[in-house]
């Protein structure tokens, strides 16, 4: 599984990478979404690579990402109880387990919100020009779940 996380805003950029980071949900700013490690997203990622960031998330970093930042349909936070009753999963913990491995995807709950609102990052970003990992842009590999975790 792949977390993305948006960097840069739209202004000037072309039609078709703006139609990519629509087809990709990031609207905004600091949303990040979770999407499968597939060749049609990883070229979509391809064409936005100057306007967001990647890498392969680990559990830790999903679970608490769902827990803290998770939101259902409605605006209401995403807690154990609706959890359970949603996915049928007893803990974040066991569901983000189920997400990393690709037994279910986050798609096929209606109820979950697919975008995560994110702080921006504490202490900021490196650059928002440059590639990692000299700035933040592109792919970044494992290195994600740190600014993830700076985010949260």
């Amino acid at each position: 599984m792949l977390a993305v996380i948006r960097i840069r805003g739209t202004v000037n950029v072309r039609k078709d990478v703006s139609d990519t980071l629509l087809m990709l949900r990031l609207k905004r700013v600091n949303n990040c979404v979770i999407i499968p490690e597939t060749p049609q997203y990883l070229g979509m990622l391809k064409k936005v690579r100057g306007m967001v960031t990647w890498g392969e998330v680990d559990v830790k970093t999903l679970s608490r990402l769902l827990q803290e930042r998770g939101k259902v349909i409605g605006g209401k936070r995403l807690d154990e109880k609706s959890l359970k009753e949603i996915t049928g999963f007893e803990s974040f913990d066991e569901f983000a387990k189920a997400l990393v491995k690709g037994k279910v995807k986050l798609k096929d709950f209606k109820k979950i919100k697919p975008v995560f609102k994110l702080n921006p990052p504490r202490h900021g970003f490196k650059s928002i020009r440059l590639y990692y990992p000299k700035g933040d842009l592109g792919d970044r590999g494992k290195d994600i779940n740190q600014l993830l975790e700076r985010m949260i």
